[in-house]
């Protein structure tokens, strides 16, 4: 039998993808459900626009339902790690300022279920969370980035 993938979370993030689950079955599955109903009163189902439509959302909302239900049951909490507190890991949050003088950016290394970059959380299969685990502040590190290599220095870690 196949391993079943287990999503790094905060606490934060698996109550945000639990209230997302809620919305969803209780929302937006009725909702949809109503939109095929008068979808289905316009009559003729081959050329219903507004059926095709709603039939397809229903495919993505009953598609997202089993991926958030999925990524819940797998879930594994993040725990603080009092004792390296300045070693970058999963959960912190860290500043770097891009050398040899850029600014200073801070994002929080967050599993990929619960990325959100325009949050400042990465995922932390990122290149930049990649290169960046298990490091410290002071560290110098380059980051293989899409664009090109990229060099960092760590700044603070919390």
């Amino acid at each position: 039998m196949a391993q079943e993938k287990v999503f790094p979370m905060t606490e934060e993030g698996k109550l945000k993808l639990e209230q997302e689950l809620e919305y969803l079955k209780t929302v937006k599955r009725k909702e949809v459900v109503e939109r095929i109903k008068i979808a289905r009163s316009f009559g003729d189902l081959s050329e219903n626009s507004e059926y095709d439509s709603a039939k397809d959302e229903q495919a993505f909302v009953e598609g997202r339902i089993t991926t958030l239900e999925n990524m819940i049951r797998n879930a594994k909490i993040i725990e603080e790690d009092a004792e390296n507190s300045s070693i970058v890991s999963l959960g912190k949050s860290v500043t770097f300022v891009e050398l040899p003088d850029g600014d200073e950016e801070t994002y929080t290394i967050v599993g990929s279920a619960e990325a959100d970059p325009f949050e400042g959380k990465i995922s932390n299969d990122s290149p930049i969370a990649k290169s960046l685990m298990g490091k410290q502040v002071g560290d110098q590190v380059t980051v293989q980035t899409p664009g090109g290599d990229m060099s960092v220095k760590i700044v603070s870690v919390k």
